[in-house]
């Protein structure tokens, strides 16, 4: 077999798979694509007959439409022209129809084949084969899982609320009382009451279900998350974890993060569609019970894998876990912690998939204290078919594979990260001189449960 003709069959193969809006033309016509890649697509192509705006490669050559139908007519009709005058006509977009015998001469001259010249019976074929698969792409796309008008409605009302809630510049950082890094010259610097209380606390006006500690911090203020910690390996001790209470200089600092943090997911959930229409018994049960897991899934958004640590602007704000283990945490919480963030990270969760697993995450109708469990059955039940179509229709495989399963085993993951810290929790608070750092809204949220 002649490699004119293995090229001819390959080239009717792949002809069966190549769309064309002019089925009849693109099927008698039968145009190559660029056989070696050596036009710039962003260069004026040129008809090698007439000089003419060249559409592509038909029958082997770059033409314009009128050659091409000029070449295909001449050989199905075996036509035989001859030139009225020397045989050497300068063929040109104006006088190509002035003489035949030079065009179809010049048509063979830059390459063009009549092998490539498909037959009235393979035309048919052709046609019928690019309608059987329009058809199959149009049943697949009819099968396709779709976002609903309302289901789009819930991720953008999800998007606005974080959007509204958390500030990526850190900005009110700097209204924190200041971090201080375990320096024994420093131990005293750390002010006694909180920046950001004394700055915003005129300011708390009408919210948020009637309790003053939830009225702490403005909701015009932008966010952040507690869990804007990081991971260190300078401090090899702190994987011992014997934490010295005597020495947790960076408890003012992380109180006030965590404070701010708790106010934003509080912002955030009062936007979460259906949340308000709870009982407030069981939205302050809800936030009280998800806020830290809440935290450290936001958080996620300023760690980084590179150097393990979470970074919020600039370096005052880069917190290292020998950071977190000075405001009183232990390994037990901040190894899995970091695991988790880890983990999450790698997910490459879109911004859709992360709001809507935040809400999932508020609204768990198996938060010990819950009162009307369906209704925040059916809440969360919402959510989850929603983040499911979505990862369906809009994140592409590889990343998309068991994604669903892998965030619902964050959420466990989550669980039992909320155990540790309000382990860890109570033996801060038992110590009055380090529950005096706390600040009114941690002490609401994580219980007080000092005598």
């Amino acid at each position: 077999m002649s490699k004119l003709q293995s090229s001819w069959e390959m080239h009717q193969q792949s002809m069966a798979y190549l769309p064309d809006p002019d089925v009849e033309t693109m099927a008698a016509g039968t145009s190559l694509p660029d056989p070696a890649g050596d036009f710039d697509r962003n260069m004026p192509r040129i008809c090698g007959v007439c000089g003419d705006r060249a559409t592509g490669f038909h029958f082997n050559a770059m033409t314009c439409e009128g050659c091409k139908g000029f070449f295909r007519r001449s050989m199905k009709r075996k036509a035989m022209f001859t030139c009225p005058f020397n045989s050497d006509c300068k063929i040109t977009k104006d006088n190509r129809r002035h003489c035949q015998a030079c065009r179809l001469k010049r048509c063979v001259d830059i390459g063009m084949m009549k092998e490539f010249i498909l037959t009235d019976e393979e035309v048919q074929r052709k046609r019928e084969m690019i309608l059987k698969r329009k058809e199959e792409e149009a049943l697949k796309e009819s099968l396709k899982p779709k976002l609903s008008e309302e289901q789009q409605k819930v991720i953008e009302v999800l998007l606005e609320a974080h959007r509204k809630t958390y500030d990526p510049t850190y900005a009110d950082f700097t209204k924190f009382r200041p971090p201080v890094r375990n320096n024994p010259s420093n131990r005293g610097a750390a002010r006694s009451s909180s920046l950001l209380t004394q700055d915003l606390s005129s300011e708390d006006s009408n919210d948020l279900f009637g309790s003053d500690a939830f009225s702490t911090f403005p909701e015009s203020v932008e966010p952040q998350m507690f869990s804007n910690l990081v991971l260190s390996e300078e401090n090899d001790e702190s994987s011992s974890m014997n934490i010295d209470f005597s020495h947790l200089s960076m408890l003012p600092h992380l109180a006030d993060l965590v404070s701010y943090s708790i106010q934003k997911v509080i912002g955030f959930a009062k936007m979460i569609p259906g949340f308000r229409d709870l009982t407030a018994e069981d939205q302050i049960v809800l936030l009280k019970s998800s806020a830290i897991e809440v935290i450290m899934l936001r958080s996620n958004q300023s760690f980084t894998l590179e150097d393990m640590t979470w970074t919020c602007g600039s370096n005052d704000f880069k917190y290292r876990i020998s950071d977190v283990t000075q405001a009183g945490h232990s390994m037990d919480l901040l190894e899995p912690l970091v695991k988790f963030q880890i983990g999450l990270k790698k997910l490459n969760l879109h911004e859709e998939e992360h709001v809507l697993l935040m809400a999932i995450c508020i609204l768990s109708p198996d938060r010990p204290g819950v009162q009307d469990t369906s209704l925040v059955e059916s809440l969360q039940d919402r959510l989850s078919d929603i983040l499911q179509t979505y990862i369906r229709c809009r994140h592409p495989p590889p990343g998309s594979r068991l994604l669903y399963a892998k965030m619902i085993q964050k959420l466990a993951d989550l669980r039992s990260l909320n155990e540790e810290h309000s382990k860890q929790y109570r033996c801060l608070s038992f110590q009055p001189e380090h529950s005096m750092q706390l600040t009114p809204l941690v002490l609401e949220v994580f219980g007080n449960e000092i005598s």
